[in-house]
């Protein structure tokens, strides 16, 4: 990001189908059922019946009771539900037997036919789950007739679920003073204990092959935490808070904990290859209530958000042919806190489009490494960078700039020392600029600048004294390098082929006054279908603990609210800022009637510093911003239009503290001839008086204007309600205005 030398620069139904453009693996949504409380949705061994947990008074359901959906019906809704439970107690966790036409369930009903009390409120407003000692695991037939009690121990045994190869029951138990998992023969003979950790372990799940068990846990790792919990369970109650996702053989053997994510992950489910799991996690949240269902890899990889719509996603389960999926949801309530049971089609993800964070680690390593130097535009670790860029357009087999050439080269002057005009020296660099060809009407530019300070030799740094120490950048652009990199990996290697045209665009000379895009810019219209939009990251590898983005730019097309709100990661806190002009690359393109959106995780004590090294990256956070401006782009390219708004001036850390302004966007260029103008901000002095891009500043009254320090010099010496004359070139000819102030 700009230095803070360019002080100037300005800153930041029956069946009723639902479609939520974000949730990729899930197509054809349908509500089953539309009031109450239901969960817990499980297929049947041939996927046309579906069996939950309802409480829903208006159907008799005054307390969860066990209810059967037949999915082959027409026009399927809360009507249909048949209840198979004896409607006495309470009962959870349903499961369906090999045969199909009898069910697992557990019940309190032989202790008491009345609902057992809920947990009182606490006094100190922890959410517990109660663990009913009372609870037994039932066979019935699906006429709600029990036909079989396979437990028949003190204490709580429930949440039983069959093997796929129809010889095993594993349910979880509380009859060795924990709880654990416990496994017995389909005839509910030869119980065997699986665990044996402090802490509930529960909700588990076979493999398709029938080979392992996927489940959720707590356990207590400190003295306080085991307290707790041991007291909680005297009472018959759980703490739900903090919860991760373990694997193990069917035996007990092989006990693996997949999930590190903290919080609440659980209601875990096999992925019908057995090589993943979906569930239901709030890791992400920062405020409030907030779960979504998620998937991952055994190995603890590739983490990926499946839903993103409501606030409750949970309980996800694929039908026995995986094309189908169920799950309960919060959305499309009628009332606050409804539960609904959901079912989709399943549609895989594709491999390419997952993004890697060991790609976004490799490119921020060797960028921000001490063998580049810093990255100074026109320095030799630059060139470096630059050709390590062109490589990685070049292995995807992007288009060059020209011909074979992915650079684009250019020079510009900078002035060392704003008070002496020897000062100054010439930069020779270049920007790397790879195209991917849809064929379409319109294109989209993905950009970040790729330079950094080197050894300050410009004097951009923040530290004082720092000349010739390494000022590496990770932040500060490596950062948005590495999206931009892996954007144009996903977007030419997916299967997909989307409705824009993609520039990838890495720029120079933004340390020194967003030189590089302002040399870009300048053709890009002449060069590509249509530009409709330009997306800039620049400083995106510090998301702090709240999962604070900026967004800027927002402003600058009416389409922008929605979209950035609608493909929002899970837990993060956006801060829109409307304005076009910022302190990075995007300005250049909003100067030329371009919408852009400007994405930055925030400054920091290390901004142009020495220490804005690798270690201190979110590459986590990175990638989650990475995939979100894959689903930005994907969603504008699905836009019909994306007009163009001019947008107010905004304050930011870059704003100086001059008593007036003209109202002017200067270039950084030591130009030598005047301050050459990149932009007027409407309704400002210069708008006011006259002035127009492209002219040049001479003067402001007496006062010389030779580039943009003497710009600076000159209205500093300025008050509000002062009237003077300035003076301008235009197309060669001298204009003099009267600006007032």
């Amino acid at each position: 990001m700009i230095v803070s030398r360019s002080l100037l620069k300005i800153a930041f139904l029956s069946v009723s189908s639902f479609f939520f453009s974000q949730e990729v693996n899930l197509k054809n949504i349908q509500k089953l059922t539309f009031g109450g409380d239901n969960a817990e949705a499980y297929f049947s061994p041939d996927s046309k019946k579906l069996t939950m947990q309802v409480t829903n008074p208006l159907i008799g359901a005054h307390c969860d009771q066990i209810y059967l959906l037949d999915l082959t019906k027409k026009n399927i809704g809360t009507k249909d539900l048949q209840r198979i439970s004896n409607g006495e107690g309470r009962t959870t966790c349903s499961f369906f037997m090999p045969d199909g036409k009898h069910i697992l369930y557990a019940s309190t009903f032989e202790s008491n036919k009345e609902c057992p009390a809920k947990p009182k409120p606490r006094t100190d407003g922890k959410y517990l789950w109660p663990v009913y000692a009372e609870f037994d695991i039932y066979i019935a037939d699906l006429n709600g007739k029990i036909t079989k009690k396979l437990t028949d121990s003190p204490g709580y045994d429930a949440e039983a679920v069959v093997s796929p190869d129809g010889k095993y029951i594993v349910f979880t138990s509380s009859r060795s003073g924990d709880l654990e998992l416990w496994r017995m023969d389909i005839d509910g003979k030869n119980l065997k204990q699986l665990t044996f950790g402090l802490g509930y372990d529960g909700g588990a799940f076979f493999s398709h092959d029938s080979k392992k068990l996927v489940f959720r846990s707590s356990r207590p790792k400190t003295p306080e935490g085991i307290k707790d919990y041991k007291d909680l369970l005297a009472e018959n109650l759980v703490a739900p808070t903090e919860m991760e996702i373990y694997t193990m053989n069917i035996d007990g053997s092989d006990l693996k904990q997949i999930t590190h994510l903290g919080k609440a992950n659980w209601s875990p489910y096999f992925h019908p290859s057995d090589k993943s799991i979906v569930f239901s996690s709030n890791h992400h949240s920062t405020k409030g209530y907030d779960f979504q269902i998620y998937s991952i890899d055994l190995d603890g990889k590739n983490l990926h958000q499946i839903t993103y719509e409501s606030e409750f996603n949970a309980f996800p389960m694929f039908s026995p042919d995986g094309k189908k999926f169920v799950f309960s949801s919060n959305r499309h309530g009628e009332t606050p806190h409804e539960t609904n049971v959901f079912m989709a089609d399943w549609v895989e993800s594709d491999p390419a489009e997952l993004v890697s964070e060991k790609n976004l680690l490799n490119t921020v390593s060797y960028l921000a490494s001490d063998e580049l130097k810093g990255r100074l535009a026109g320095s030799e670790g630059e060139d470096k960078a630059s050709e390590y860029i062109s490589k990685e357009f070049q292995n995807l087999k992007l288009k060059p700039l020209d011909g074979k050439n992915y650079t684009q080269t250019f020079s510009y002057d900078v002035k060392l020392n704003p008070h002496e005009d020897q000062s100054s020296v010439k930069v020779n660099t270049r920007n790397v600029i790879g195209y991917l060809d849809n064929k379409a009407a319109k294109t989209i530019v993905i950009g970040a600048h790729y330079d950094h300070l080197g050894l300050n030799e410009h004097h951009n740094s923040t530290l004082m004294n720092s000349e010739g120490q390494i000022h590496n950048g990770a932040d500060d652009n490596a950062s948005g390098v590495s999206a931009v990199l892996e954007l144009a990996r996903i977007f030419s290697q997916n299967k997909a082929k989307e409705n824009a045209n993609y520039v990838f665009a890495l720029f120079s000379g933004e340390e020194d006054g967003l030189m590089g895009s302002k040399v870009f810019a300048e053709s890009i219209k002449s060069k590509y279908p249509s530009v409709v939009a330009m997306i800039n990251l620049d400083m995106v590898g510090r998301l702090n603990k709240n999962k604070d983005l900026t967004v800027g730019g927002v402003g600058t097309s009416p389409v922008f609210g929605e979209i950035i709100k609608k493909y929002k990661p899970a837990g993060f806190n956006l801060a829109v800022d409307s304005s076009g002009v910022g302190p990075s690359d995007h300005t250049s393109f909003y100067l030329k009637n371009i919408p852009v959106l400007f994405l930055f995780t925030g400054t920091h004590s290390d901004y142009h510093k020495p220490t804005d090294d690798t270690d201190k990256i979110n590459f986590t956070g990175l990638k989650n911003i990475t995939s979100y401006v894959f689903n930005l782009a994907n969603g504008l390219a699905s836009e019909q239009n994306i007009p163009f708004t001019k947008t107010k001036i905004s304050a930011s850390k870059a704003v100086p503290k001059y008593k007036v302004t003209l109202g002017i966007m200067p270039s950084y260029a030591d130009t030598k001839d005047g301050l050459h103008i990149d932009g007027v901000t409407e309704n400002r002095p210069a708008s006011n008086a006259g002035i127009q891009s492209a002219d040049i500043l001479l003067r402001i009254g007496k006062c010389v204007v030779k580039e943009v320090y003497s710009y600076m010099d000159c209205l500093a010496k300025i008050n509000s309600g002062d009237e003077l004359p300035v003076t301008i070139l235009r197309d060669g000819k001298e204009m003099t205005m009267n600006v007032k102030f």
